[in-house]
This record gives C-alpha cells, sequence and structure tokens, in this order.
C-alpha cells in the first residue's frame, strides 16, 4: 500500500548512487508516513485536544474580522457600491478551495496544511514553493491585521478617555508614523496565549469570536437605522475591473477558513471533523460578510469611504451622531481582531512545525516543549518576526503580499485533490469534493484569475519572495530534507538487485 505513495524512482543508470535531481525534486511522502508522523516533534508531541466547536471557531477566529474590520475601507473606493458583489466573488474562490481543502483534510488530517498535501501528491519542490507561500499567508498577514488593531485601538481610547497614541508610535513608516507600537503588542499578547497550549488559546478565541459576531450583527442594527437606497444608484461605478481588483483584495478576508487544517494533529477526530469545520466555518463568515458590507454602503456613501481601517466605527457616529456605540464597536473590535491574529499565528507556527519535521526548515520549529505541548521556540521566533513586520510596513502592502501567497497555495491544493483521486483512488475519504475534476478545475481558475487582478507591484514582492525561497531550499532543505537521508540506502538496495 506505501508504494502506492513513494517516491518516483530515479530514471538514472542502475550502477548511480542516488537519484538524478529531477527524481530528487518530485520525490513524495506517502500519505501513511505523514498521518504516522502527526504530532511528532523533536522532543515531544503535540497533543489531540480539539474537537469540532473548537475547531470551528479557530476557522471562525483566523477569518471573520479581517474584511470587514481592517480591509473594508480599501476595497470600497475600488469597487464602490458593488464591493457587496467583490465579497461574493471572493466568497466563491474560497468555496471552491474550501471544498479541495475539505477533502484533503479528511484523507491527509496533519499541521502542515496544503504544504503536506502538496509533498504527497505533487513532490517536493511543489511542496516547497506551497509552503513557502504559507509562511507569506500567515506570516504577513498577521502583521497585516495587527496594523489595522492600532486604528480600533486608537478609537477605542478616543472614545473612553479622549486619548490617542501618538501617530509616531501607532503608525509604521509610510503611513506618517516612525513604529507601530499596538501591533506589536497584540502580537505579543497573543504570542502569551499560544504558549500557554492549543486547549487554552481555542477556549480563549471562542470568547473572542462570539464578541465579534455580536459587535457586527449590533453594527446591522444600527447601520440599518441610516440606510439610504440612494447610495446604490450608480451600483458599478468602476466597472467589472474595480470589482475583480476589489475581490483580489478582498480575499484576504477568507484566508483564514484554512486555519483548522493546520489543527489537524491537535484534532480529538481530524477526519471527521476538519472537513465540517472548514465547511461551516466559510459559510458562517461569507453570510456575515456580505450583510455587514451591504448595511455599511447603504449607511455612507462610497466616495467617503477614505481607507481608514477602522471604517465600521466611524459609520456607527455617523449614524447615531453620538461617540459611544463606535466607541462601543471600537471595543468589539479590538478584541476580534486580536483573535485573528491569535488563529492565525497559530497556523503559521504549526505550518513551520510540519516543515521542520521534514527537515526543509531549523529543527528548532519542530521543537515541542514537554510540559505545555507546544512548539515553544517556534511560536517565540515566528512572533517576534510578525510584531516587527507588522511594526513597520503599511497595511495595503501587507494585504495584497497576503492575497497572493494566499491565491497561489490555493490554486496548488485544487490541483493536489485531483492529483491524489488518481493516485490513490481508493483511499479512505470523509468527505469528497462533488463533481471533481470540474469543481477543482474552476477553483484553480478563479484562483489565477484572481490573481492577475493584483498589481504589478504586488508580483514583484512575490517573484522576489519566491526567489528568496527557492534559494533558501536548494542551499538548505534540499540537502537536510528527510527524504533525503533515506535515498542512499534505497538507491544501494536497488543497484543490489
Amino acid at each position: 500500500m506505501l508504494d502506492q505513495g513513494a517516491p518516483p524512482q530515479s530514471h538514472t543508470h542502475p550502477d548511480s548512487a542516488t537519484p538524478g535531481l529531477g527524481a530528487r525534486l518530485m520525490r513524495r511522502k506517502p500519505v501513511e508516513r505523514l498521518v504516522a508522523e502527526g504530532g511528532q516533534g523533536e522532543g515531544g508531541t503535540l497533543r489531540r485536544s480539539l474537537g469540532l466547536w473548537q475547531l470551528t471557531m479557530i476557522s471562525i477566529g483566523a477569518t471573520l474580522g479581517t474584511g470587514i474590520f481592517v480591509v473594508l475601507g480599501e476595497a470600497v473606493p475600488k469597487a464602490g457600491p458593488a464591493v457587496t458583489l467583490s465579497f461574493v466573488i471572493a466568497g466563491l474562490t474560497a468555496l471552491f478551495s474550501a471544498l479541495s481543502y475539505a477533502e484533503l483534510a479528511g484523507t491527509i488530517p496533519v499541521s502542515g496544511s496544503s504544504y503536506s498535501y502538496a509533498y504527497a501528491t505533487m513532490g517536493e519542490l511543489i511542496a516547497w514553493i506551497c509552503g513557502w507561500c504559507l509562511v507569506l499567508e500567515y506570516g504577513v498577514s498577521v502583521a497585516a491585521v495587527a496594523v489595522g488593531w492600532g486604528q480600533y485601538l486608537n478609537e477605542l481610547l478616543d472614545g473612553t478617555i479622549g486619548v490617542t497614541i501618538p501617530a509616531a508610535l501607532s503608525a509604521p513608516p509610510g503611513d506618517g508614523g516612525i513604529f507601530n507600537l499596538p501591533a506589536l503588542i497584540v502580537v505579543m499578547l497573543a504570542m502569551a496565549f499560544l504558549l500557554g497550549g492549543a486547549k487554552e488559546s481555542a477556549r480563549a478565541n471562542t470568547i473572542m469570536v462570539l464578541v465579534k459576531i455580536a459587535a457586527l450583527v449590533l453594527f446591522c442594527l444600527i447601520g440599518i437605522q441610516g440606510f439610504r437606497s440612494g447610495n446604490y444608484a450608480n451600483f458599478m461605478p468602476l466597472g467589472m475591473a474595480g470589482v475583480s481588483a476589489a475581490g483580489a483584495t478582498l480575499f484576504f478576508s477568507y484566508i483564514g477558513f484554512d486555519a483548522a487544517s493546520t489543527a489537524g494533529e491537535e484534532a480529538k477526530n481530524a477526519q471527521r471533523d476538519l472537513p465540517r469545520a472548514i465547511m461551516l466555518s466559510l459559510v458562517i463568515v461569507t453570510a456575515l460578510y456580505v450583510v455587514v458590507a451591504a448595511v455599511a454602503v447603504g449607511a455612507k456613501p462610497w466616495k467617503r469611504f477614505n481607507d481608514s481601517e477602522a471604517a465600521l466605527a466611524q459609520i456607527m457616529k455617523d449614524v447615531t451622531g453620538q461617540t459611544f456605540w463606535g466607541t462601543l464597536l471600537a471595543a468589539c473590535a479590538v478584541i476580534a481582531i486580536a483573535s485573528v491574529v491569535l488563529t492565525v499565528l497559530y497556523g503559521q507556527t504549526r505550518i513551520l512545525f510540519a516543515m521542520s519535521r521534514d527537515g526543509l526548515v531549523p529543527k528548532v520549529f519542530s521543537r515541542v516543549h514537554p510540559r505545555t505541548g507546544t512548539p515553544r521556540a517556534n511560536t517565540v521566533i515566528v512572533s517576534v518576526f510578525c510584531g516587527v513586520l507588522a511594526a513597520a510596513i503599511p497595511l495595503g502592502q501587507l494585504a495584497d503580499a497576503t492575497s497572493i501567497g494566499t491565491l497561489f497555495a490555493f490554486a496548488l491544493v485544487n490541483v493536489a485533490v485531483v492529483v491524489l483521486r488518481r493516485m490513490r483512488p481508493h483511499m479512505t475519504r470523509t468527505f469528497r469534493v462533488p463533481l471533481s475534476p470540474v469543481l477543482p478545475a474552476i477553483g484553480f481558475f478563479f484562483c489565477v484569475w484572481m490573481m492577475g487582478s493584483l498589481s504589478a507591484v504586488t508580483w514583484v514582492v512575490f517573484g522576489v519572495w519566491m526567489a528568496v525561497g527557492l534559494v533558501f531550499y536548494f542551499v538548505y532543505g534540499h540537502r537536510r530534507s528527510r527524504l533525503a537521508a533515506v535515498e542512499p540506502a534505497a538507491s544501494a538496495v536497488t543497484a543490489e538487485k
């Protein structure tokens, strides 16, 4: 059975001691081996403590809030009132990929998410590229969301005690500041929760998710009072190109739904619960996004959106004429956005954990603390990196860079689910993508289309990031891969035969 998922045989001369370069780049890690290694780290193992409810809350926590609380102010000027359509398009793109994620998460329930899925189906080089994209997706999105958290913190401070953090200490260079201290603070707070353990972090996240849902429901109840149908008179003022551009930016809002797949080695019943958590969270988040965006544009003319990361709090103030409701929403947003930072940071550490276990990144990332059952050193390193990034880089650049990395990784997942169906058609699958390979193909082309809507600067940043990743792989990961360690023995056996 293992032979079906084994690395392809080299086509070099039988007397050769090692496979050729092409074969080494395409070496695959069998699904059974991926699953068997689940939870194992350097010096300890991860603890299985998460059920369906916690997994769903992790996905919602990582997703809900980012697009509404943070990126909405940037997306509306691109699409006008049709931003609601942009949310639907971004949601559909996420849905097709979510179906593929759900099947693979139930089949290969490990921490590596799409990195591990690519390793089992398309080989080590593609897996590395996917993992490198996930590092961009998760790590940079933590920083981007943390930037928006500082904006709402200032709204809260202004509405309660009448002071705000000086611009020099609440905005990064390029946005009128020197160092974004609040962004660094929220990342460090998330780090403290994660160091306590997965179960404790999940409990704190659940409370924060319930707060953010309540905040958005409250916004809709108050915002609808200021709804003006005239704000939708010119529904698509910037054409379909504007809708597409906004949709590509808003796709940043959906990246969290796959966070549950990074908890595969800490779930009590991963094969049953992961697919359910992924699909349930995406449905809930998409419905809330569309409703809140519709109310927001109805309550405030689209031309008056001014790229403010605290757009919803401003709308609450405008509708009621009072600062109380805006301040209350800002308080909820401070809690809500903190949950996004917490859960996305969690996903980042677990992906690096899986890559480290495979030897592609240093072993320090897979070292597990025996008392808490968490990758402590990994969490500290990632948190410090993301915190500094959040304090020094403007939000808009971060959001678009995250979107392109996410879309690329999602495109690979849609390919992986088709490849695994062909390679291992008889494997047990707790969820199956309907109409495969049609729906995965649609998901793939949606991702490519939305990548094409991003700016040239974003593509340049992505190209540089991938070039750096490939250099790191060939200098470090390719030689230190755990699969590379078994190649000489395997080749010797082949030669003897």
